[in-house]
């Protein structure tokens, strides 16, 4: 979207057509939806522009829920926006801080300072993006408390601001077909200048959950975000807004329960053991967060073996922060033999999971040809060093 087309959006004539579609359904009904709003006399930009939304919109809901069907939207910055869920615990430790007066320095199309001005914080919405900081404002305006500015994040004055967030660009410049960046120096703002802001002011700082741990400052809580089983960001907290004794955290949300693991710092894995009857997958927040060996010492678990997420245990303990599996049986690991072995159990729905071992499980689930008409889980990883084939069932 530029700058014409924006403009031509937010018109009284492009808001009220863009809120009179029906829902967006598939690709099949744009033709024709098209050819409707053309023959009413709208220009084909405006036409494009209402439709791209309309998708967006659709596909804003897993973030947004209902609240996305009154929101605008770029491709890249939905791409890039924090969940509602994610937003409102941002939002909720600059409240348990203190902190009233908040600048989020990339803001984005505003998904985090919904959340800061929805509990009623002041808060000044910075972006660098002329397209991007104007949707910014259609998404705020609802608040009186949100301010929105078009200018980048190294010139915003913060002499009467507590507390900062930033979300840096992590994708090069534009709205659509962006790629990710890889080096943080090409972050917008750098990763530089937050450690900087970081430097005695309370700062929380959004990155990709993937981001070097050899980066992280010590002085920064690192809290890793799982949402519905999708690992979604690492946040990095400091000054009032990291937590005393807290170093590492992974905190898992599902639907609307939230649980955390948290520690001083990295956990040691705990002592590796033989395969028990049941075998956990921890949550992929706490792995990113190093806490398998505190999650394996709750479950009065141990190791599968060196290197391996996986802990085994010999009883079955509820936790929700891993998956568990009962081990119904050995299985040979060699495919011929494996598939052998499902075919005879009748096993026709297969999920595999694999770990420690080099293996394409959709290639290899393609290749064993199964036909049969039970579901069940194979699990691919080394026990005492040796590959090995699981079948498992679901807690």
């Amino acid at each position: 979207m530029d700058r014409s087309e924006l403009v031509e959006l937010l018109s009284p004539e492009g808001l009220r057509l863009l809120d009179s579609l029906p829902p967006y359904r598939s690709q099949k009904d744009v033709l024709a939806m098209v050819t409707d709003l053309r023959k009413q006399g709208h220009s084909p930009r405006l036409v494009a522009a209402v439709l791209t939304q309309a998708k967006l919109r659709k596909k804003a809901v897993g973030k947004f829920g209902e609240f996305a069907s009154r929101m605008l939207f770029t491709e890249a910055g939905l791409e890039q926006a924090t969940r509602l869920s994610v937003a409102a615990r941002h939002a909720g430790r600059f409240r348990a801080a203190g902190l009233t007066r908040v600048a989020d320095l990339g803001c984005g199309i505003g998904g985090d300072a919904l959340a800061l001005a929805a509990l009623e914080l002041e808060v000044t919405a910075v972006d660098a993006d002329e397209v991007t900081a104007a949707i910014a404002a259609f998404n705020l305006a609802p608040f009186p408390s949100a301010t929105v500015e078009h200018r980048r994040a190294e010139d915003v004055s913060l002499r009467a601001i507590d507390g900062v967030f930033l979300d840096p660009a992590r994708r090069t410049a534009g709205h659509t077909d962006t790629d990710r960046l890889t080096d943080p120096d090409d972050y917008t703002p750098s990763l530089g200048f937050a450690y900087e802001l970081a430097t005695g002011r309370s700062v929380g700082l959004k990155l990709g959950p993937g981001f070097d741990r050899d980066l992280i400052p010590s002085t920064a809580e690192a809290q890793w975000v799982s949402a519905d089983g999708q690992v979604v960001e690492l946040g990095l907290w400091f000054g009032a807004l990291a937590r005393s004794g807290i170093r590492r955290a992974a905190l898992v949300l599902r639907g609307d329960e939230a649980n955390e693991l948290t520690a001083e710092a990295d956990s040691e894995d705990a002592e590796a053991g033989d395969l028990g009857e049941y075998l956990y997958e921890p949550d992929g927040a706490v792995i990113r967060a190093r806490l398998i060996g505190d999650l394996a010492r709750r479950l009065d678990g141990r190791m599968l073996g060196d290197g391996i997420a996986y802990i085994t245990a010999d009883a079955p303990v509820a936790t929700p922060f891993a998956a568990g599996f009962r081990i119904v049986e050995t299985l040979p690991f060699a495919e011929k033999d494996l598939r052998k072995a499902l075919r005879a159990r009748g096993i026709g729905a297969l999920e595999i999971k694999k770990r420690g071992v080099d293996v394409d499980p959709a290639a290899l689930r393609t290749r064993l040809k199964l036909a049969g008409d039970r579901p069940a889980t194979l699990i691919l990883t080394r026990v005492a060093g040796r590959h090995t084939a699981l079948l498992a069932e679901r807690l």
